[in-house]
């Protein structure tokens, strides 16, 4: 993204006062090589198709901030790949991650594991190392660090219903598994920071897992993993929490985590959370991604987006999708999202609704 797009992300981030609300977007392979009609092998292994597919991404949406900024990724294979997971790679999908911790007695055994050169991790490295004189060339900036969190990495190389299931059975052993993941999430986004250099000033991290599980074992299970990631990097980062899942049973603790900023999914609705949380996060949300933004018409997308701003008159909002951008979501769906952004922004303040209250 260019650094007037992070400037403003920042700011909205932070509570600054701001005239105008801005619209950023998750995007990564899920949905940039079948917006684009390229193979998802040629975007993982071809380093010149993955630069000018993200190129074209920038250049068809230039006032959008795409978040983290040209990402490198192989799918969501790099944590669970540190760890021994098996992946499958397909040419017309995201690769798929096949579990590879069978007993949970074995977790010791994934101990000795090296950010640098282990598995889809080392690649990814490579790849930065490689594209960021390129990006920044083009006056672009990379400020965000990214992974996947610490109960999505457990899922991954556990298996998600089975460890849902040791959240129960074996609590004890979920723990030691939820820590290493934890360890990894913390070195991997460190690995990042040193590739990518002093430009960071944030990170984005990615747990649909926590939004599976209810307010007890959220408590004992994510909550202080979440916080210990949060408090392994400086202060003044600005940190992005993304969740697909529904957040309803963890909500009003995740202010507490620490992180600055909440991406969720479809539900709950946007004024469920401002009253349940407040102000004390950001809301980077929640046009309904599938229903609304993947099927529905231009208008459906304009009406959806502008419920969402003017149910957000007064918050701390950053535009955006409910999650990331869904697969299959068209150009005309975001230019959608674009104009009736455009619209409420050059509405006189006086001009908008009143906010609810929180």
């Amino acid at each position: 993204m260019l650094p007037e797009h992070w400037d403003s992300f920042k700011r909205a981030a932070r509570g600054d006062a701001r005239p105008s609300v801005p619209m950023a977007l998750v995007v990564d392979s899920p949905w940039i090589p079948g917006y684009l009609g390229i193979s998802h092998l040629d975007y993982y292994l071809d380093p010149e198709v993955w630069f000018q597919a993200n190129l074209r991404v920038y250049d068809d949406f230039p006032d959008v901030a795409f978040i983290p900024s040209w990402w490198c990724e192989f799918g969501m294979a790099a944590e669970p790949s540190v760890l021994g997971a098996r992946l499958k790679f397909w040419d017309t999908n995201t690769p798929s991650i096949v579990p590879s911790l069978r007993h949970l007695d074995d977790v010791d055994s994934l101990e000795g594991y090296d950010i640098e050169s282990d598995g889809f991790a080392a690649l990814t490295l490579h790849q930065m190392r490689r594209i960021r004189p390129r990006v920044l060339e083009r006056g672009h900036v990379l400020p965000v660090a990214v992974a996947r969190g610490p109960l999505c990495t457990a899922a991954f190389v556990r298996g998600t219903t089975p460890f849902l299931m040791d959240l129960v059975e074996n609590p004890a052993g979920a723990h030691r598994l939820i820590d290493l993941c934890t360890r990894v999430v913390i070195d991997w986004l460190e690995a990042q920071h040193q590739v990518l250099g002093d430009g960071v000033e944030g990170l984005l991290l990615l747990d649909d897992i926590v939004g599976m599980i209810g307010k007890r074992h959220y408590l004992e299970f994510a909550h202080p993993y979440l916080q210990r990631i949060r408090q392994a990097f400086p202060a003044e980062w600005v940190t992005i929490y993304h969740n697909d899942a529904n957040v309803s049973a963890c909500l009003e603790y995740l202010p507490d985590t620490g992180f600055s900023v909440l991406n969720w999914g479809a539900q709950p609705d946007v004024r469920e959370v401002r009253r349940r949380i407040g102000d004390r996060m950001c809301l980077m949300g929640n046009v309904p991604p599938l229903d609304v933004v993947v099927r529905g018409t231009p208008d459906d997308v304009k009406a959806a987006t502008l419920d969402v701003l003017e149910a957000s008159v007064g918050a701390r909002l950053i535009l955006s999708v409910g999650g990331g951008v869904s697969p299959g979501t068209p150009r005309r769906s975001l230019d959608a999202m674009r104009d009736a952004l455009r619209v409420f922004n050059e509405r006189p303040a006086i001009a908008r609704p009143a906010a609810p209250r929180a």
